[in-house]
């Protein structure tokens, strides 16, 4: 799948990834590319960059976590995560509904 098609979704698909519990980068980017079943593969100088703004603004919290020998910085919602993770699938919806009713006819007659 392009990248310039996942950008703008981007925030999206971290909050919804982190929504079950805390994730470290790595299990973030096979979450989302295993829940996409493959169609997406995030990289790792994408979503760290974009996982620091998300902190930044409040989104997410981190911390680090030992596994073992390896330390990993974890990644969790915020309250304030959550409902940004609301208002983007509410966003998603509306946006696909819009999208589809001009690509697929049938389906804003069915409506």
């Amino acid at each position: 799948m392009r990248t310039d098609a996942v950008r703008g979704h981007l925030d999206g698909l971290l909050l919804a990834a982190l929504e079950a519990g805390p994730l470290h980068g790595y299990a973030i980017i096979t979450t989302v590319q295993e829940r996409s079943n493959g169609a997406l593969e995030l990289r790792k100088g994408t979503i760290y960059p974009a996982l620091n703004r998300l902190e930044r603004l409040g989104l997410l919290r981190s911390a680090w976590q030992a596994e073992g020998e390896r330390r990993r910085r974890c990644y969790e919602l915020t309250d304030a995560g959550r409902r940004t993770l609301a208002d983007e699938r509410t966003a998603w919806r509306e946006f696909t509904a819009a999208i589809g009713s001009v690509l697929d006819p049938a389906l804003r007659e069915a409506t």
